[in-house]
């Protein structure tokens, strides 16, 4: 039955392991080579660890880049409402634009007649929102080890 299948079969690779020695070896040694040289490389290249950055007074914000700066927001709900107020009016003496949108294809539409100076944001909860910037917008040239 069952067992005398699995026993032959068993013995038959074993019989192939012993005939081709080379190509076991090298099923062996590959991958603990390939082990040996990934812990090579990550010695070669440690993780940098930073200090911590003392708290520092920045001093004030420069408004004057931030002159007709539109600020789209979607859901309108009362929640985000009174962040989005919080934000334009207590941070800076002139206020920002803010806009409200019903949904997030209207905040898209809107960012594509206004790419040049339109940041959107979209409420998911009353703890988490996403920022949607316009294509022109460049990255960070910092480097960043993990993102």
């Amino acid at each position: 039955g069952v067992w005398r299948q699995t026993r032959a079969l068993l013995f038959k690779n074993c019989l192939i392991k012993c005939r081709t020695k080379k190509s076991s070896v090298q099923e062996v040694l590959f991958p603990l080579f390939f082990l040996f040289w990934l812990i090579l490389m990550s010695m070669m290249h440690p993780h940098r660890r930073y200090d911590e950055v003392a708290n520092t007074n920045l001093g004030t914000l420069d408004t004057s880049m931030l002159v007709n700066f539109v600020i789209g927001y979607t859901p309108p709900t009362r929640m985000a409402r009174e962040i989005m107020k919080k934000v334009a009016f207590d941070n800076f003496e002139d206020g920002i634009i803010t806009e409200e949108y019903l949904s997030e294809e209207e905040l898209q539409e809107a960012s594509a007649f206004k790419p040049s100076n339109f940041v959107g944001v979209v409420f998911k909860d009353a703890m988490s929102y996403q920022l949607r910037f316009p294509d022109s917008v460049a990255m960070s040239s910092i480097y960043m080890e993990s993102r």
